[in-house]
């Protein structure tokens, strides 16, 4: 497997590089969760970080990679929006 030196900003992990496994696209995944486990033996704090770009080249405005930023509020949830469930206006 591929892996990729990414760096995290913001939270406990701020400017730190780790080696991120890459998925079959080549990409890292969209949300990196480092679970911590508390000192008193109860249950895990885990920190969630969002991938963002790195930045972009002045020339060509090619993406420069990725970099993971703390995201205080926790994982977003994904929950795809089917046509067929949507709710009818009117009868």
């Amino acid at each position: 497997m591929k892996s990729e030196n990414t760096s995290f900003r913001g939270g406990p992990l701020d400017g730190r590089v780790l080696p991120v496994l890459l998925g079959p696209t080549g990409h890292p995944p969209k949300w990196y969760e480092v679970p911590v486990p508390d000192a008193d033996g109860g249950p895990a704090t885990v920190y969630a970080y969002r991938r963002t770009p790195a930045g972009y080249s002045k020339r060509l405005g090619l993406q420069r990679g990725w970099v993971y930023e703390y995201a205080p509020e926790g994982r977003e949830r994904f929950a795809p929006k089917w046509p067929w469930t949507r709710r009818r206006s009117g009868s």
